[in-house]
């Protein structure tokens, strides 16, 4: 996902001159494409990023198309207020870039984490939220982060785990849910986002349940949520992030109003981690990993494992 991200970043950047790559002091394997393609376009910024924001902004009103890069822990994070402020308010086209959300630097502990951003960014006005699953997705979401020409947050978790899709997708429509499978309709749904679309895919095959993967997290299409509603006894979300405002928050803020079912939210629990480990150790610490997640749903559905 990471290599189709700089690819696409290369491929934009090449035909558009406008647009420009800040970075806080990070990517730098990531972005020699980038910087051997393109060196007039590369800005490193430094270990400075609410300044880099700033700078993004000046740079947008000015005309330029900036993609602003950095660990989701700072970008959004550290920078909530100027991305509010200097970016948001006045509707520019900047592209923030949070790498690896939710649990990726996970020996980093707590600092380095990233689970609230969603929950920041989708209630900040003007503001579109992206959270690709693979390398499709992220092709997808950097031709539509490109195209929107307003402040958008593309959220990049962990890279490695597999794709979700067999081959290039079409382009990305405004809030859609993109179904991964079909499944039995008198059992609940799936809808996950992000690096959990692999999880939810295994967990869908295994259950034999119908699973969507959200790419856009803001807007969400309420059609596309009902439409779920409607064809499934329930619904689950699944993401790397918080339960409190990620995905599960903006499925029940739907599903609340339009369209009531039975909800489980599968996510990071409102508490931090107890111990510092592997991305891996997090994800079972908070029953993320696939085994777990296996139990709850299948609780859920009211089916017995064996």
């Amino acid at each position: 996902m990471r290599d189709a991200f700089s690819s696409a970043l290369v491929r934009l950047a090449s035909a558009d001159r406008k647009v420009l790559l800040l970075t806080g002091d990070h990517g730098y394997a990531l972005f020699d494409d980038f910087r051997r393609e393109c060196p007039k376009q590369y800005i490193n910024a430094g270990i400075a990023e609410q300044n880099m924001v700033g700078m993004a902004a000046g740079l947008a009103r000015v005309g330029f198309r900036p993609f602003v890069y950095g660990l989701a822990a700072f970008v959004p994070i550290r920078t909530i207020e100027q991305i509010k402020l200097d970016i948001a308010h006045d509707d520019l086209p900047v592209v923030l870039l949070g790498d690896g959300a939710g649990f990726v630097y996970s020996h980093l502990g707590t600092s380095h984490q990233s689970t609230e951003d969603i929950a920041c960014t989708r209630s900040i006005p003007n503001m579109t939220v992206l959270s690709p699953a693979d390398r499709f997705e992220m092709e997808s979401c950097m031709n539509y982060a490109y195209s929107a020409k307003q402040p958008v947050y593309l959220r990049m978790g962990k890279s490695d785990r597999g794709d979700v899709h067999t081959g290039p997708i079409d382009a990305l429509k405004s809030g859609q849910l993109i179904k991964l499978r079909d499944g039995r309709t008198d059992r609940p749904g799936l809808i996950a986002t992000g690096a959990m679309a692999v999880t939810a895919l295994r967990v869908a095959e295994e259950l034999n349940l119908m699973a969507w993967s959200a790419p856009m997290l803001k807007p969400l299409d309420s059609k596309d949520v009902c439409s779920a509603a409607s064809i499934t006894k329930g619904l689950v979300t699944l993401e790397e992030h918080s339960i409190l405002g990620g995905l599960g928050g903006a499925v029940a803020e739907i599903i609340s109003q339009d369209h009531p079912t039975r909800l489980l939210r599968l996510g990071v629990e409102d508490r931090f981690s107890s111990h510092c480990g592997s991305h891996a150790y997090l994800l079972h610490e908070h029953g993320l990993d696939d085994n777990s997640v296996l139990r709850r749903v299948s609780e859920f559905c009211g089916l017995s494992l064996p």
